[in-house]
């Protein structure tokens, strides 16, 4: 099974969980697996338009998937898909 990893600030939608196996072949049906484990974490990786929000980025391996076939992009049993929150902030 796929593994998501959870950062932190999103652990508390997911019990304190930061390695989480789901189902799927696409990264599309892992996050659709892990929202149905997990319904409250969708308002965190999702907008009101079901897009994921723009701060949201995802990786599998060291690839973010944009540079791949986007949500589409096929998973394996071993494949470990990071979500990675954009940070902004900092002295203007």
């Amino acid at each position: 099974m796929p593994i998501i990893k959870i950062p932190t600030p999103l652990r508390a939608y997911t019990e304190g969980e930061k390695d989480i196996s789901v189902e799927g072949k696409t990264v599309n049906a892992a996050l659709d697996s892990l929202l149905s484990i997990y319904p409250d974490l969708k308002k965190s990786i999702y907008n009101e338009y079901g897009q994921l929000r723009a701060f949201v980025n995802l990786f599998l391996g060291e690839e973010h998937i944009r540079d791949l076939e986007g949500l589409d992009t096929p998973l394996t049993e071993k494949d470990l898909l990071l979500i990675i929150p954009s940070i902004a902030g900092g002295r203007g």
